[in-house]
């Protein structure tokens, strides 16, 4: 399962292995942060207006000219659109008993129309431990609880080792700290940075693909190579103005790495040419107007997505890097940006679809989620059951985010979740998602057919099998439907 990134959340190189990270609410104001972002418009006004913003349908001219459009549909088994049309799984399987077995583009097709959909609740937690759960057969029994060090508010990230074998975390601390998957071992080892600065801490951190080096993005805006072998630091390169965010391998021969952050800019970098002195990317990817969140690699050292605070998911090729003005007018944008995602709402300006950024070179752009509150991730859709079909992502609101790579339309709006969803993670080869959420729940998403949703709070006391029920009405549909009800009353009388 080489082609698997160790910073996937859950299911690395054993899918039998998850790890649960809590990632908690700044203290004694966490509620208060999930109402307070609302604070100029009702929960139906914001959603109305998140809504609203996404009624055209999604620009894909870029992106239908590109070769990853061709790729995927291949990967998919879409390319002959003609042999599929109406083409009913019932009348592949009866093919199948006469016929040569499914093509892995055909069994992508088939798992495409079973998306997850179902809620089904997994733990709840109420404090900063780490917590690794055995997950065979789709039961999630906790293996070993891990008392997370230096937390602060936050635990920051974890990624697992390639083997499996060792989780690395990171929190507000100059180290990172390496524990064991095994029950027996209680040691935690102090991975230290020596970052020079007081407050200090790693946004983000992924294991090289042969587990030798972690890589990590910080709050000083530099990037960090630890060697586990040597046990030291043996890379700090100064790669943005501002706080790293993310950081990824472009693949597996962990060579080539992205990086970005809260200047809107990601960058790509060689390791094989990086040095101390004179740090020097590759090439810059711009065309995001504030901070990135988050960077998902494709796996191909081709493709990546990149989540950001501008309300955008943006798909790019790395052959294709941003000139100067591109990089000029991100950070024109950027400087420009006078909100703090972490408690206000979304500026108007950022609401409404809006031309690109010249000089944007990305592919493709994605809107419909929200991002606010803190540093939410996004991911491709899994290879090998999906084509990657599908970009996913959590969402401010509460909800889990499906996008068509495609069309950049949503296919999925999951609703379970009472607060902000932080990271979801799909499951490499079966039709599972799994959320975490700040409402300290974590949850899985599997296919249910003709399942509906409902908000997180109308189940709080019920068991982990929950058969969805409608949401309940908005306050605007509750006035309408009062208000009929009382027009019917009149007639009557």
């Amino acid at each position: 399962m080489d082609n698997i990134s160790s910073r996937t959340m859950d299911f690395v190189n054993n899918p039998n292995i998850i790890l649960i990270l809590r990632f908690p609410t700044r203290s004694g104001y966490s509620d208060g942060i999930n109402h307070s972002f609302l604070s100029d418009d009702s929960d139906e006004e914001f959603c109305a207006n998140l809504q609203q913003r996404h009624v055209s349908v999604p620009n894909t001219d870029r992106l239908d000219k590109h070769e990853i459009s061709f790729a995927t549909k291949q990967a998919c088994g879409i390319t002959d659109s003609s042999s599929k049309q109406n083409l009913s799984i019932a009348s592949m399987i009866q093919k199948r008993t006469i016929g040569p077995a499914f093509s892995t583009a055909e069994k992508c097709w088939i798992s495409n129309s079973f998306l997850p959909n179902k809620f089904d609740l997994i733990t709840k937690y109420n404090n900063s431990w780490l917590r690794v759960y055995n997950t065979h057969n789709g039961k999630f029994t906790q293996l070993k609880s891990i008392p997370a060090r230096d937390v602060g508010w936050s635990i920051l990230d974890t990624a697992f080792s390639p083997d499996g074998s060792t989780i690395v975390y990171s929190s507000w601390s100059e180290c990172l700290y390496q524990c064991s998957v095994s029950e027996n071992s209680t040691t935690q080892e102090s991975l230290l940075l020596g970052p020079g600065v007081r407050r200090f801490c790693v946004f983000s951190l992924v294991f090289s693909n042969d587990g030798r080096e972690i890589l990590g993005g910080a709050n000083d805006g530099k990037l960090y190579v630890y060697d586990r072998e040597c046990r030291q630091r043996v890379l700090r390169v100064a790669g943005h103005y501002d706080d790293v965010n993310a950081v990824a391998f472009a693949d597996n021969t962990s060579q080539i790495f992205y990086s970005a952050g809260d200047d809107g800019l990601c960058k790509v970098w060689d390791k094989r040419t990086l040095t101390e002195t004179d740090p020097r990317p590759v090439g810059v990817l711009a065309g995001h107007m504030d901070g990135i969140t988050y960077i998902d690699s494709r796996g191909d050292s081709r493709y990546l997505i990149t989540n950001c605070k501008d309300q955008t998911i943006k798909l790019w090729d790395v052959r294709v890097f941003s000139g100067e003005i591109g990089k000029m007018n991100t950070r024109k944008a950027v400087s420009s940006q006078n909100w703090d995602y972490r408690w206000q709402p979304v500026p108007k300006r950022l609401r409404k679809p809006r031309d690109l950024l010249e000089g944007d070179t990305s592919v493709m752009t994605y809107r419909g989620h929200s991002v606010l509150q803190t540093l939410i991730r996004c991911h491709f859709s899994p290879a090998d059951t999906t084509g990657q079909r599908y970009i996913y992502t959590g969402c401010s609101t509460g909800r889990v985010i499906v996008y068509d790579v495609l069309t950049g339309k949503i296919v999925r709006k999951l609703f379970g979740h009472a607060m902000c969803v932080r990271d979801v993670s799909w499951h490499p080869f079966y039709p599972h998602i799994v959320s975490t959420s700040w409402d300290s729940t974590i949850a899985r998403w599997r296919y249910v057919s003709d399942a509906k949703y409902i908000s997180y709070s109308d189940m709080e006391d019920t068991e982990n099998e929950i058969e969805i029920q409608p949401q309940k009405l908005r306050r605007s549909e509750r006035i309408a439907a009062q208000q009929a009800r009382n027009a019917t009353f009149n007639s009557t009388s």
